[in-house]
């Protein structure tokens, strides 16, 4: 773990959160048989334009994100007053009842011509019932997001990262497509929130801090937990098999896992999977249909243009591409990552 030593930011941490007034939410977030048609309703945020939140709803940030068609993401927690999360090693933390984890999705267009775009806010509430995945889609004032039960399409347009305009149809899910992702054993849980993918550096009022640290300091965790950072897939520094591994398990993992919706495939491709069929390697599919592009394995070593797993990461054909749902565009920047760690296996 990378938490280092931070005695005077943690003492201006706490003195400053001592000093907030706790804002109180303003629905009851442990039980609500229908969640509020605006996302105003809720209270999290005291600009919702700037996404400025309430003093007791945090920032916090990902080591490595989701893939979302090149989206910029804005992610919040909210945790009860006087509650603690539970820790398990490699596991998503545990988040008591009356949690939120509040993400939106925008275009912020910091290096191009373009205003920006706020797009979607989507919310993960663990109330008495087991958590409840709601989106809602800003409108366009940006001075509000509406319930989607049915998701949205959004056709808009942003800069990249190259200062070139890309032309997208953003997508929000609909309820049923939310546990595609977030359901395990048939049970809703977050995806990212786990110790080995939040512990970096986050800028807050006070400073820059751990957000581990930042957590502890707040009460939520212990300062020293058993995790092992992982690496980022940005990270060019990193070794290619980590980075790699890193990717697949942020954007894979989470439904290619034991009891996740791609279960039945076999092929596991979470960063605590080490077993190399069920990482893909010379792996046959199980149902050979026009998904496979006619090959034969998921990963062939050495030769990522006979892998079925390159081939569906390059699709936009939906009954091909991989992830089926949650982009309109291909990641390339994945791809290229992926395409090299197959080809050097």
């Amino acid at each position: 773990m990378k938490i280092f030593k931070q005695s005077f930011l943690s003492f201006l941490l706490l003195t400053c959160i001592s000093l907030q007034a706790d804002r109180n939410i303003t629905v009851d977030l442990k039980d609500f048989s229908k969640a509020p048609r605006f996302l105003s309703e809720f209270g999290f945020f005291e600009d919702m334009k700037n996404q400025i939140p309430v003093k007791n709803v945090h920032p916090y940030s990902l080591i490595n994100p989701l893939f979302s068609d090149e989206t910029d993401k804005m992610r919040f927690v909210y945790v009860p007053e006087g509650e603690r999360l539970g820790y398990v090693k490699n596991k998503v933390f545990i988040f008591p009842v009356g949690s939120a984890l509040i993400k939106t999705f925008a275009y912020l267009n910091n290096n191009g011509p373009l205003d920006k775009q706020l797009l979607e806010t989507r919310l993960l509430i663990n109330t008495q019932s087991g958590w409840k995945a709601i989106s809602y889609v800003w409108n366009e004032d940006q001075t509000d997001a509406k319930r989607a039960i049915a998701g949205a399409t959004i056709p808009t347009r942003f800069i990249n990262s190259a200062g070139k305009e890309i032309n997208v149809r953003y997508r929000a899910p609909n309820q049923n497509q939310c546990k595609e992702c977030h359901q395990v054993n048939k049970v809703m849980t977050p995806i990212g929130p786990k110790a080995r993918n939040m512990d970096k550096l986050v800028n807050y009022h006070s400073g820059e801090m751990n957000q581990l640290l930042y957590w502890a300091a707040l009460g939520w965790i212990d300062q020293k937990l058993d995790s092992t950072s992982i690496s980022s897939y940005a990270d060019v520094n990193a070794s290619l098999d980590e980075r790699a591994r890193a990717y697949l398990d942020i954007n894979c993992g989470h439904c290619h896992i034991q009891g996740g919706s791609a279960d039945t495939t076999g092929l596991y491709l979470n960063l605590m999977e080490n077993r190399k069929e069920q990482l893909g390697i010379y792996k046959k599919p199980v149902a050979a249909g026009r998904a496979s592009g006619n090959l034969k394995y998921s990963i062939v070593p050495g030769n990522s243009e006979d892998s079925i797993m390159m081939f569906r990461m390059q699709s936009l054909d939906p009954g091909i591409m991989m992830p089926e749902s949650g982009r309109a565009l291909t990641d390339e920047a994945g791809i290229r990552l992926i395409k090299e760690w197959i080809d050097k296996l």
